[in-house]
C-alpha cells in the first residue's frame, strides 16, 4: 500500500493546478489505472492460495482491461520499486522478469524485454530515478545504473553506468539536399486530356 502511495504522490506533484485539481488528474490518468492495477496484482501473489486464486481471476479481468484500453503492460510477476510513473498511455510493454528501481518514469512505445540465451538469457535490472524516453527500448540480461536517463528511440542492450544520459545517434543521413524537385515537364510528358485528344 505504501508503494501505492507514493505511485499516486508522483503523479499528483508533477500536475500544475490546486490540491483537488492534481488528485483527480492522478486518478484519472491511464499510467496510474496500470500501476493500481499491477500493484494489486502483485500483493495478490503474495496471498495464501484459497484468496489468491478468485483475487488472480480479477487481477487478469483488470491487466486485460488496462491492455486493451491503454495498451499498457506491467505484468504482475515484475518487481518495481515505489513512485513508478508513467505519463502517456500506449505501446508500453514491461517483461515479467524485469527489475525497475523507485521513481522511475516510462514514457510512450517503451519496452523493458527479456533478451539472450542460456546464461544470458533475461531482463532488464532497472536502477532508481531513471527515465525512459519515448520509443526507448532496454533489453536483454543487462544493469541500468541510477539516474540515468535514456532518450527517445535509443536501443539499450549493455550495462549502463550510474548518471549517464544514452542518446540515440542520429538515424539518418541526408543524401541530397535538392528534395525530390523534377526537371520542368515538357509538352510531351504532360497528359493529354480527354477533350483534346
Amino acid at each position: 500500500m505504501q508503494n501505492l502511495r507514493a505511485d499516486f504522490a508522483r503523479v499528483r506533484d508533477l500536475v500544475p493546478g490546486g490540491p483537488v485539481y492534481r488528485s483527480l488528474h492522478a486518478l484519472c490518468a491511464p499510467g496510474f489505472h496500470a500501476v493500481v492495477v499491477y500493484r494489486f496484482g502483485h500483493w495478490a501473489l503474495g496471498l495464501p492460495a484459497l484468496a489468491r486464486i478468485p483475487l488472480g481471476v480479477l487481477y487478469q479481468f483488470l491487466y486485460l482491461l488496462v491492455r486493451i484500453c491503454w495498451g499498457i503492460e506491467v505484468p504482475r510477476a515484475a518487481h518495481i520499486g515505489a513512485g513508478l510513473y508513467i505519463g502517456h498511455f500506449g505501446g508500453i510493454a514491461v517483461s515479467r522478469r524485469a527489475v525497475i528501481g523507485r521513481n522511475c518514469a516510462l514514457s510512450q512505445q517503451v519496452t523493458i524485454g527479456a533478451d539472450g540465451y542460456g546464461e544470458r538469457f533475461g531482463a532488464p535490472v532497472i536502477g532508481d530515478d531513471v527515465y525512459l524516453a519515448p520509443g526507448a527500448r532496454v533489453f536483454g540480461r543487462i544493469r541500468i545504473g541510477n539516474n540515468v536517463k535514456i532518450g527517445p528511440n535509443a536501443v539499450v542492450g549493455e550495462d549502463i553506468a550510474d548518471d549517464a544520459v544514452v542518446a540515440l545517434d542520429p538515424g539518418y543521413r541526408i543524401v541530397s539536399r535538392r528534395g525530390n524537385r523534377r526537371a520542368p515537364a515538357t509538352p510531351a510528358d504532360r497528359p493529354r486530356s480527354a477533350s483534346t485528344g
